[in-house]
């Protein structure tokens, strides 16, 4: 040992540190050695005579290039500073810092409390000019090195993968032969699973749809059960990123793609933080290999999947929302011809479940005036019965259709189901020879490998219990029973069954786009609707006033009213528009009180008495013309003297007006002192009139 070597005293009673790193995750697992020698540093501080040691392996599986929080490594600092340490011991140079700027900052703290840096070539003192330069030339040359290797490293593999020969970390599906290269994998189970789930985004266009459509059929997909190495997986629920992961990876339409995804770098808290994953455009791919492998999918269609999953990103530029239920059928696919936005939904009523329709953009972002707002009810009708009567020359060959998709995708579930207890079937053999072959004495070994045949057998019960019975028989439909379909479209789109939900998915599936205005002049909203196929039309629906609403009875009800209430009463009335099935504007059965009041609110009198014209008078009125009581009118009708007419009996007496003139009524209402009765020829009279 040299005079350089010796370290003092007063150094040798502080603590002396053993700091141990490896940069990632697999060296801290594979490279065992490295660690080992790191650790036996201890041992070298003895030797030099350190009592306290302190090992810091908190940086283990942490890069020191300065972009990764190193917990360690600050509280090394920590300790310099504070006047802790005597020693710091490393391996070399680049376990302590990668970058010149950590790296001088240890040193500079080392020289101001004079503490020791030691690896395997010897002790250096910070203090010293010489040591310093070295120290400096060894960091350096370790940040030169890291830079080096990282370049050739990514030089080489960029220049593999433009060949399309670097072997990627495959999505499941896929799998590296050692000859034949990149190809699908030999699982038939994993190749239907995925193959189904761009077939229900096919036909249901949402990888929402498509998650709740597969975990409705109680189908799994695959996860990796080895860390990540996708070596060996389970099959456990389908979720929804798994879902998107399969839609959106252009691996699966047969393309190689290298570089499709970037780091980014920030500063937090004086370092440099790097995140990873950040995904790039379509056009700024490194690499990218059309038709380098057999793929799920063409990549016309993978396009497509893509558009259709931005378009399903509501809220943005273009987004139009898929259906998802709710209580408006246009939601998500009207566009302002003011502004090109997006109509939004709003809810109102108590509760609140009337739909309207506005685009409000412009003045919750810009404080700008609302460029329209109409009510719902009416708009989506009008566009239900414009679709109904564009569907009904098709309805025939959509009913075929509909009956052909429903036996494939019930055929698909059926192959899926095959497969899986295919798989539990071998497992359950495998588990069963694995027992068979066990030693009987070795009871742990034994319990155990019974343990897992009893979870295989359950499992192949449950899928057996699954599995349908047997193959539905091929039906054979005569064209013409489906004659009087498109007459029961209207009925079918209303029926309590139909969810809204499915009549938006209907909707969307035979319209693009509706361009909204309203026309301020007439009160109309104008609808241009973009048919799928090129087609266009245009739809007029009145936008009510303020105050008018929806709920009004229907002209046909008010005909009845009108021609039935002269001669019946309120009850019979009701009674006649609830056989004829005409409902009141709220769609309630008629009561005589509800018929009362519409009669009040139309004006409609149920009584010719009540039309004031003169020609037909009240028992009152009468009354008073001839200048007698109500009680006298009575008498005169109920005898027979003065002609009335009743709508029903119990009604009030219509009496006309010119049967008020005639002689018989006035000899009666001269008649006083005695009953006002009617001669009769064959009836004496008790006395005579001398």
């Amino acid at each position: 040992m040299t005079s350089t070597d010796l370290i003092p005293t007063a150094l040798l009673k502080r603590k002396a540190v053993v700091y141990v790193r490896q940069s990632t995750q697999s060296q801290v697992m594979t490279n065992l050695e490295s660690q080992r020698r790191q650790y036996d540093l201890v041992d070298i501080a003895r030797q030099r005579g350190f009592a306290d040691i302190e090992v810091i392996d908190d940086d283990l599986g942490r890069s020191a290039s300065g972009t990764v929080a190193r917990p360690g490594f600050d509280r090394l600092v920590a300790w310099l500073c504070a006047g802790k340490i005597g020693a710091v011991l490393c391996l070399d140079a680049s376990r302590l810092a990668r970058n010149g700027r950590d790296w001088h900052h240890l040193l500079e703290l080392c020289g101001l409390v004079e503490a020791r840096v030691i690896d395997h070539d010897g002790v250096y003192n910070p203090c010293l000019p010489n040591d310093r330069l070295l120290l400096g030339m060894k960091g350096s040359i370790s940040e030169f090195e890291l830079g080096v290797l990282k370049a050739r490293m990514l030089e080489a593999a960029r220049s593999k993968a433009r060949r399309g020969e670097l072997r990627l970390s495959v999505p499941f599906g896929y799998i590296w032969h050692r000859e034949a290269g990149l190809g699908l994998d030999p699982d038939i189970r994993l190749q239907e699973v995925i193959r189904l789930i761009f077939a229900r985004f096919r036909e249901l266009g949402s990888a929402r749809q498509v998650l709740l459509s597969i975990t409705a059929d109680q189908i799994h997909f695959p996860r990796p059960s080895d860390e990540g190495r996708m070596t060996s997986f389970v099959w456990l629920p389908i979720r929804y990123r798994n879902v998107i992961a399969v839609l959106k990876n252009p691996f699966y339409a047969g393309v190689y793609v290298y570089g499709k995804s970037e780091k980014r770098t920030s500063i937090v808290d004086g370092r440099a933080r790097r995140s990873y994953g950040h995904g790039k455009p379509v056009g700024t791919w490194e690499v990218m290999i059309k038709g380098h492998h057999e793929g799920y999918i063409s990549w016309d269609e993978y396009e497509r999947n893509q558009k259709q999953l931005a378009l399903n990103n509501y809220g943005r530029a273009g987004g139009v929302k898929s259906g998802r239920g709710g209580k408006a059928l246009l939601s998500g696919i009207m566009t302002c011809a003011r502004c090109g936005r997006r109509l939004s939904v709003a809810y109102t009523g108590n509760p609140q479940s009337r739909p309207v329709y506005r685009c409000d953009k412009p003045n919750l972002m810009m404080g700008l005036p609302r460029c329209m707002t109409f009510g719902g009810p009416r708009v989506d009708a009008a566009v239900a019965r414009e679709l109904l009567r564009a569907v009904e020359p098709l309805a025939i060959e959509a009913a075929f259709e509909a009956e052909r998709m429903h036996r494939e995708r019930q055929d698909d579930q059926r192959q899926i189901l095959d497969l899986e207890l295919q798989q539990a079937r071998y497992e359950a053999n495998l588990a069963e020879r694995r027992y068979a072959a066990c030693d009987p004495d070795n009871r742990l070994i034994a319990a155990q490998l019974e343990k897992c045949w009893e979870t295989t057998l359950r499992r192949l019960r449950d899928l057996e219990t699954r599995q349908p019975t047997g193959r539905p028989p091929a039906i054979e439909v005569d064209p013409s029973a489906f004659a009087n379909m498109a007459e029961n479209l209207s009925a079918a789109w209303n029926g309590p069954d139909v969810t809204m939900r499915a009549r938006q998915q209907l909707l969307r599936t035979l319209i693009a786009d509706i361009i909204v205005d309203v026309d301020d002049a007439v009160r109309d909203v104008v609808l241009m609707i973009h048919w799928r196929g090129g087609q266009h039309s245009e739809l007029r629906v009145r936008k009510p006033r303020a105050g008018e609403h929806g709920c009004a009875t229907t002209e046909d009800a008010l005909a009845v009213m009108r021609s039935m209430a002269g001669r019946w009463s309120d009850e019979h009335i009701a009674a006649s528009l609830n056989r004829m099935g005409l409902p009141t504007g709220q769609g309630k059965t008629w009561t005589a009180h509800r018929v009362s009041s519409v009669r009040r609110v139309r004006g409609i009198h149920a009584y010719r008495s009540a039309e004031k014209d003169g020609e037909w008078l009240t028992m009152t009125e009468a009354a008073k013309a001839l200048g007698v009581t109500n009680h006298a009118i009575r008498r005169l009708i109920k005898t027979g003297v003065l002609p009335a007419a009743q709508v029903v009996p119990g009604a009030p007496y219509q009496i006309r007006a010119d049967d008020l003139a005639s002689g018989s009524i006035k000899t009666a209402v001269a008649r006083k002192g005695r009953p006002c009765r009617v001669a009769d020829v064959d009836t004496l009279p008790m006395f005579t009139d001398t």
